[in-house]
């Protein structure tokens, strides 16, 4: 399995991936002209013809013994600066009455984009096929969540300070939002995958034009849809943890559509980037390819960015061993460097 930028001929994988990922996963629409789009606003990205703040770096999940892509995650440079990027904000209100000797303190939450200028990574999917417990010696969820930290760090003048992930909210077993139904409903005459559909297409200004200005009190939404506020989806749990172990904390953010949390932490704080280093390829054929590896490897050259696992630690010269069956799914020869981490 490796990590490598989407090319133009990736259009019918990725619309197969769109398919699986569902409802609720607003970065990716099942709709093949916005999908061309995106493979075309990917490439120009990495091909460094595009401003650095309005980048989208999308990466593909390939399978090397069948072809397919097995998943997708991706890196926006900047949030916010063409179209808006809106999220509620979590704040507290407090009243008193000294008549009467009361005291309240209520959540409210605020209409917000101060996430603006951020980076994002976003777009995380695995096919089910690629998770479980017979895949968990592949990792294939930690290659994809972890490739794009390397990669940040190996064009770190590229990203801004901070970076946020926007995680998936609770669904029912109907497939349906509590929170949507509790609020977001109300203001949007549309149900909730139009809504959804029509975010994931960038259409976003309907947002500030329907969404109601004021803080909304909490307490006037259903005690479910109130549960849901900071929760995600069963499925994005394990993204989740992996976040979280990188430093990426909740500060009180959430999706105005599912109430899904949205996570953040400074660029330089992340863990994958402070303790990636670099190191000097030697290709040997006596080296054999290791089952189960902690060590993720990426190339150096943004255009041909590849990220796979390899089966050795690097030694005290800083130089990394690679088989030939590695050096090979890294498009890497003797005297070349990559970007490691252990995990």
């Amino acid at each position: 399995m490796r990590i490598r930028p989407i090319a133009r001929d990736d259009l019918d994988g990725l619309q197969a991936l769109a398919q699986q990922a569902g409802v609720g996963f607003t970065s990716l629409p099942d709709n093949r002209e916005f999908l061309a789009g995106k493979i075309e606003a990917a490439a120009s990205a990495f091909e460094e013809r595009t401003p650095v703040d309005d980048r989208l770096y999308f990466f593909v999940l390939e399978d090397e013994v069948s072809g397919e892509l097995a998943g997708c995650c991706a890196i926006e440079g900047q949030v916010g600066r063409e179209v808006p990027f809106y999220n509620y904000r979590l704040g507290t209100l407090a009243h008193s009455s000294v008549q009467l000797d009361l005291h309240r303190t209520i959540d409210t939450l605020f209409l917000s984009s101060d996430h603006t200028g951020d980076a994002e990574v976003c777009s995380l999917f695995l096919r089910p096929e690629y998770r479980g417990e017979a895949n968990r010696h592949l990792r294939n969820g930690a290659l994809l969540s972890k490739a794009r930290w390397l990669f940040i760090a190996q064009f770190r003048d590229r990203f801004p300070d901070k970076v946020l992930a926007e995680m998936r909210g609770v669904f029912d077993e109907n497939n349906t939002s509590p929170f949507w139904e509790s609020l977001g409903k109300h203001f949007f005459p549309m149900d909730f995958s139009e809504a959804d559909r029509l975010t994931g297409l960038g259409q976003k200004s309907f947002i500030g034009e329907l969404m109601p200005k004021f803080p909304i009190y909490t307490t006037f939404m259903a005690e479910e849809a109130r549960a849901c506020i900071g929760q995600v989806h069963r499925h994005t749990r394990p993204a989740l943890e992996m976040l979280k172990k990188e430093g990426l904390r909740w500060e009180g953010y959430i999706d105005i559509f599912d109430g899904g949390p949205t996570v953040e932490a400074y660029i330089d704080d992340v863990r994958a980037i402070r303790n990636s280093r670099l190191c000097q390829v030697e290709v040997s054929a006596a080296a054999s390819e290791e089952s189960v590896s902690r060590w993720l490897a990426a190339t150096t050259q943004m255009l041909n960015f590849t990220a796979s696992w390899v089966g050795r630690a690097p030694a005290v010269d800083n130089t990394i061993v690679l088989s030939e069956q590695e050096a090979s799914r890294l498009g890497v020869t003797t005297g070349d460097q990559l970007r490691l981490l252990e995990t």
